[in-house]
């Protein structure tokens, strides 16, 4: 079965350049012009979003916001696409839940491999999930692998993609101490760019967010993290 691409921009030209490309792949393709458009198309539960950053009324960043709050669209792996390419503005992408980040100019053989590599990730996350337990239990935290929602007591934590998939890497790892690069390979992909700083970031909020529990994370100086529970 063909795998479904969502192409938002509000660039005609770059929609019909990415359309035309994305098919000759093998994809099928449906498109957005702005941010309303997506929460609507994405409904459709396509397989992956690219998503312009930079939109008149609602923008890239609330988009995916709106996303991940969505039980039945918080997994679709998605592709920011934007004209700024600072680190505070991968950072700040990466950290409301994107898989990628890519910096306009367009250049579709990047992008095709990274779609590619996306999909991959998606299907071996999936694979992985099968394997291994839906539900993950620690003192007061509870982990729903299958539905990505997280409670600590009666409290539901609010974790995007990329924070949940990190927790569950260093649960599913407790003990071990691992590095950011094996973090970053194993939550982001070996084909994402990404700098280290991005597993600190992440680290930091999902301590927040665990409270009482955030003692369970230590940092190893010079080294990375273990969960310690």
């Amino acid at each position: 079965m063909k795998k479904t691409i969502l192409v938002v921009d509000d660039e005609k030209d770059i929609v019909d350049l990415l359309s035309y490309n994305l098919m000759k792949e093998g994809f099928s393709v449906i498109t957005a012009r702005n941010g309303r458009d997506t929460l609507d198309r994405a409904k459709q539960k396509p397989d992956l979003i690219i998503l312009d950053v930079m939109m008149p009324d609602i923008n890239g960043l609330q988009v995916i916001h709106e996303l991940k709050k969505e039980k039945k669209t918080a997994s679709i792996p998605v592709l920011f696409l934007t004209a700024k390419g600072s680190e505070t503005d991968e950072i700040v992408g990466l950290e409301v839940g994107a898989d990628d980040y890519i910096v306009k100019p367009v250049k579709i053989g990047k992008i095709i491999a990274r779609v590619h590599a996306a999909l991959r990730r998606k299907e071996q996350s999936a694979k992985e999930t099968l394997a291994q337990d839906d539900i993950i239990k620690l003192k007061d935290l509870e982990i729903n692998v299958a539905s990505y929602t997280a409670t600590l007591g009666k409290q539901k934590l609010t974790l995007p993609r990329k924070e949940f998939e990190t927790l569950v890497y260093l649960i599913r790892n407790k003990g071990r101490v691992l590095s950011r690069e094996s973090i970053l390979n194993a939550v982001w992909g070996e084909n994402v760019h990404v700098v280290d700083r991005t597993v600190d970031v992440h680290i930091r909020k999902i301590r927040e967010k665990l409270s009482t529990c955030a003692e369970y994370i230590e940092t190893v100086p010079g080294v990375g993290y273990r969960f310690k529970a």
